[in-house]
């Protein structure tokens, strides 16, 4: 199980480290574009995809909106799952998959289109970090904690959201 900003958080470092790695890279081989190219490059990306996290706020479902999927969030019996412990949630959150393909798909992309397509990574920093601060706007204004976690009662082991309160047992 996982707090639902760890995990956006956690995506969106994952996302900058394999742009650490893909642009070095992509510069080195096809070399570096102009400073003004990037800079746009960079803007234009920022702002598209910004505006798809804040759509992602909403409860358009089209949009990806995570606000009916918070609403729709089913308590969690401590004593039946019981949560993970404080850091345990961050280390949970981090997974080598998704930025080893970021990396590999923008060294690929430079590769084949030129060194911009390095910066491909980029594109999930703002809406993850959007993401992350509308769950705990969320989290703060109904006092709860929203949880990530998969469901084993479910045919699928469905991953489902969750939310527990602010305290927790025995502290």
């Amino acid at each position: 199980m996982r707090r639902y900003v760890h995990d956006q958080l956690a995506a969106a470092v994952e996302a900058v480290g394999a742009t650490a790695v893909s642009v070095p890279v992509a510069f080195a081989v096809r070399g570096v574009p102009q400073a003004a190219e990037v800079w746009w490059a960079v803007a234009f990306f920022t702002a598209l995809a910004a505006v798809f996290g804040v759509l992602a706020c909403t409860p358009v479902r089209w949009s990806g909106g995570k606000k009916r999927d918070f609403e729709r969030a089913v308590p969690l019996a401590d004593s039946e799952r019981g949560l993970p412990a404080p850091g345990d949630s961050l280390r949970r959150s981090f997974d080598w998959g998704f930025p080893a393909f970021l990396a590999v798909s923008g060294l690929v992309g430079a590769l084949l289109w030129g060194p911009m397509a390095g910066l491909w990574p980029l594109l999930f920093v703002p809406e993850r970090l959007v993401k992350a601060a509308y769950g705990t706007y969320w989290e703060r204004r109904h006092g709860v904690v929203l949880w990530m976690g998969l469901v084993s009662d479910q045919p699928l082991g469905k991953n489902e959201f969750l939310y527990s309160s602010v305290r927790q047992p025995g502290l």
